[in-house]
């Protein structure tokens, strides 16, 4: 009898528990309910679409974290489809649609490294020995190259490149324009700010962005442009101005003539492989 008492008391426990985790779960469930309703996030259906068409790089270069940023901000209307330099022209066509914008016509880039100061032509104002990052060498006086303008060489752009289109050779970075998709990466992660974009039809660039004068560029730096001015007064088209020390080209009227190339007394303006780009933009 006692035996039998205790295993109806041990059954009355074994339900009452039971009915405790039960109730349990239907009230998490409840909750669970609750809370996803009054925290729902409602998907843009156009971000969704725009989000489809781009390339998925996540490579950063629009500005954006990412590509579904970027969607959002088209989706927005503050950004605009220049500022992503990876999706296709058909994709961008399909995004364009979407937006219901017009399509600006844009021209292939690549990104050239405007420097030719390596460990052979620029020297140093002290070993640096810290974190081996571009980064942080600059944020030590600026970094250690006696030109305040030049590489530091230790590859930020490179271990940001999606593409493995850089190497550094001689504490000098160099971008391969056949594998360069010109997408911005190392533009942002460059703390001297030294890469830039130009057309990749163009057949020459200047490898300097010291905006010093010639004579200090010249205490600093072997090649370094000395801001003469002889490629400006000697091209035939009309197609380089000097500002700030600097040729800038206007590559619209540049027609590859290699005058610049020649007058220069540093050889700092350099030509291009332009087939090999151009190629790669046609595919």
């Amino acid at each position: 009898m006692n035996l039998l008492a205790i295993t109806a008391e041990t059954w009355k426990t074994v339900g009452i528990v039971a009915g405790i985790f039960a109730g349990s779960a239907l009230l998490i469930g409840i909750l669970i309910l609750v809370v996803g309703k009054v925290f729902k996030v409602d998907v843009d259906e156009k971000v969704t679409k725009i989000l489809e068409n781009l390339a998925g790089a996540n490579c950063g270069g629009c500005g954006c974290s990412g590509c579904s940023g970027f969607a959002a901000k088209l989706a927005s209307g503050g950004g605009d489809l220049s500022d992503c330099h990876v999706t296709s022209p058909e994709k961008k066509a399909e995004i364009a649609k979407l937006l219901g914008v017009e399509l600006k016509a844009e021209e292939p880039t690549v990104a050239v490294v405007k420097c030719n100061g390596g460990s052979e032509n620029c020297g140093e104002k002290f070993e640096y020995k810290g974190n081996p990052s571009c980064a942080s060498c600059a944020s030590l006086l600026g970094g250690n190259k006696l030109c305040s303008y030049g590489c530091l060489g230790c590859g930020d752009c490179k271990a940001i490149c999606p593409e493995n289109a850089i190497e550094v050779k001689g504490k000098l970075a160099e971008v391969d324009p056949d594998k360069c998709v010109s997408c911005g990466s190392c533009i942002a992660a460059c703390p001297k700010h030294i890469i830039e974009r130009i057309p990749a039809s163009a057949p020459v660039y200047v490898a300097c962005s010291s905006k010093c004068k010639g004579k200090d560029v010249m205490g600093v730096c072997k090649v370094g442009c000395i801001g003469c001015g002889l490629c400006a007064k000697n091209c035939p088209h009309g197609a380089i101005t000097m500002v700030d020390n600097l040729p800038v080209f206007d590559y619209s009227k540049c027609t590859g003539c290699l005058t610049c190339v020649q007058k220069c007394p540093r050889k700092i303006i350099l030509k291009r492989d332009v087939p090999s780009a151009a190629q790669k933009t046609e595919a």
